[in-house]
């Protein structure tokens, strides 16, 4: 059963609310002023907060401020009673963080609804949706219940790229992002003395090449299957209507897409001042992280080292240290990762 927080000064209201909140099945706990409402936020940890704006000491306005900024209750669902619905009010709450607004007199089915909705979208804000193309699906089927600006087909079309077939090139005009099901997807470019440049490599339940329809410029790297891969494909404008959407799918979706941003930034930090042998290091680490099933590597020695940004040779040698230092072991060209944590102590202290 869920549990809503009802802070009203007027015993009457409270009351009244409360016994309809009961009666639907709710668990209700009250506060009869700001500052007790605060602490009982605090201590319940309710799923939903319902408070009233004019109440003494500390009013509504200063309720939702003081747990906006508390990690612990920042993320709770809050509607606003108000006695009055002056434009330049609801814009003051929704600016502080109100998701809804109630002017009394509200009826039953009024406040019921508008609790059901709210707790819907917060639900669908938490979920931990699984990094597969099922998990995708599950995704898009709730946010198509927002009113998307154009609703997004769960039918994605599905393409096999062999070892070192071309996703997109360079220069391509963008039509679709990219997520990947099955394999591994490496993106690159060519620097300007010829040598290959890895920007990025996706492991299943990744997306790639939504940068330039972002941005609305064509590719600006190639992409190309490190190995046999599986790729889902999403329209252009499909995609669009998931990040310019409503606040709860916008938010949501850009979550999904934020741990490639993160991991990027991370391999210019290594890129710019970790040593060869703690590139690599960090790069097999990343690696390992994309193959759960298998501490088997099988990846050109090109490759790798264009993922860590030295030459064959420099990463063939440290490749040959680390399998001295039972860091690894080799057979051909896979590579077992043996010593996970040895090879994190050299990622962090080379």
């Amino acid at each position: 059963m869920k549990k809503i927080l009802l802070i009203e000064d007027n015993p009457d209201m409270r009351d009244n609310t409360a016994e309809i909140l009961d009666l639907a099945n709710y668990v209700v706990v009250t506060a009869e002023n700001g500052k007790v409402g605060v602490e009982v936020a605090k201590q319940e940890k309710p799923d939903l907060i319902i408070c009233d704006i004019m109440m003494p000491d500390l009013d509504g306005y200063g309720v939702l401020h003081i747990l906006s900024n508390d990690p612990k209750t920042a993320g709770i669902p809050f509607i606003f009673l108000t006695a009055k619905a002056e434009k330049s009010d609801m814009r003051k709450g929704m600016n502080l963080g109100a998701d809804d607004y109630l002017v009394k007199p509200f009826d039953k089915m009024e406040l019921l609804n508008a609790i059901e909705t709210r707790l819907k979208r917060s639900e669908f804000f938490k979920k931990n949706y699984t990094r597969d193309l099922s998990g995708l699906v599950d995704f898009i089927q709730t946010a198509n219940k927002f009113s998307l600006p154009t609703s997004v087909s769960t039918n994605h079309k599905l393409r096999n790229f062999p070892i070192k077939g071309f996703v997109y090139h360079e220069g391509d005009e963008p039509i679709s992002v990219f997520f990947v099901n099955k394999g591994k997807i490496k993106s690159w470019r060519m620097s300007p003395d010829g040598k290959e440049l890895i920007t990025g490599i996706y492991g299943a339940g990744e997306f790639f090449g939504y940068n330039s329809i972002l941005e609305g410029t064509n590719y600006a790297d190639s992409a190309t299957a490190l190995e046999d891969a599986e790729v889902a494909l999403i329209p252009r404008n499909e995609f669009l209507s998931l990040v310019y959407s409503t606040q709860e799918v916008s938010a949501r979706f850009i979550k999904m897409l934020v741990n490639n941003i993160n991991e990027k930034e991370e391999q210019l930090l290594s890129l710019a001042y970790n040593s060869v042998r703690g590139r690599v290091a960090d790069a097999l680490l990343k690696l390992v992280k994309k193959t759960p099933n298998s501490q088997n590597l099988s990846l050109s020695r090109e490759d790798l080292a264009n993922m860590v940004g030295t030459s064959t040779e420099s990463l063939i040698r440290t490749l040959s240290d680390f399998k001295q230092e039972k860091m690894v072991e080799i057979d051909g060209r896979d590579v077992k990762v043996v010593n996970a944590q040895g090879l994190e102590r050299i990622r962090k202290f080379s």
